[in-house]
């Protein structure tokens, strides 16, 4: 199969623990770059939280909250924001249970709780400054996502309550809040769409759980060796660890580079 374009997510798949491009995968990059292959980057990450990769890379496409907005060569392409009355009914359980929320817009996020040793530790683990508090920003912008804080024993709470809402997984202390029906499946159909390539001929590389879909929609869907064990089974090939070179690894053995 010839692939045509590569979708690859960024915590864990392009950058290592320390947040930084390893020099084997930047390489990779420009080798793809140099066959005219389409690069995307494919995150839970809001677009902010990510400008500085795409700056360093030279990439101008891109798949951010978990494919709620989606972007192809700096033109906004897909959108799908949340709608106010669930965020209205989510916050409300979550204040009642002293969960506190960050809400993601396109251009900024903002949270409803002040200094917050929860949303602290999870945003210095992406090595992140914590957003500023603005407890009613969810009323003045499009919600592409939210980060909600609690605990993997609290989730039914939330997953109970709601229909048009899903709840991901990314930290022991945070969930990402994304549109029902929405994954990075959905934001790659829509970059497929535009370029007219088949998913056969797409090939993605993950490691999170909010990569199984993805993973499974592509017609190569490569895991890292330091994937979450669940989400291995989704893909055809389980790569090297991220700090073993693992993107770069891959490419090479699907014949990309």
């Amino acid at each position: 199969m010839a692939y045509k374009i590569v979708f690859i997510d960024i915590d864990g798949t392009l950058v290592n623990e320390e947040k930084k491009i390893p020099q084997d995968a930047k390489e990779a990059i420009t080798e793809l770059k140099k066959q005219n292959i389409p690069i995307v980057l494919a995150t839970g990450r809001a677009p902010y939280f990510f400008s500085d990769i795409l700056t360093e890379l030279g990439l101008s496409s891109y798949i951010s909250f978990n494919g709620s907005y989606v972007m192809h060569e700096e033109e906004e392409v897909y959108k799908k924001p949340i709608p106010v009355e669930t965020l209205e009914v989510l916050e409300q359980i979550a204040l009642k249970n002293n969960h506190p929320l960050v809400f993601q817009g396109s251009k900024e996020c903002c949270a409803n709780h002040k200094e917050h040793a929860h949303i602290i530790e999870s945003f210095q683990s992406l090595k992140l400054n914590a957003p500023t508090y603005r407890k009613d920003f969810w009323k003045e912008a499009d919600i592409y996502q939210c980060l909600l804080f609690c605990e993997e024993k609290e989730e039914k709470l939330y997953e109970e309550s709601f229909s048009n809402i899903h709840f991901v997984r990314w930290h022991p202390l945070s969930m990402d809040v994304i549109p029902k029906g929405g994954s990075k499946a959905a934001g790659i159909e829509q970059i497929l769409t535009i370029l007219n390539i088949d998913p056969n001929e797409a090939v993605a590389f993950g490691d999170g759980l909010n990569d199984k879909e993805m993973l499974s929609f592509v017609g190569m869907g490569v895991a890292m060796g330091n994937a979450h064990e669940d989400v291995k089974p989704f893909a055809k090939f389980v790569t090297k660890h991220v700090n073993e070179g693992g993107l770069s690894y891959g490419l090479k053995k699907i014949g990309l580079i």
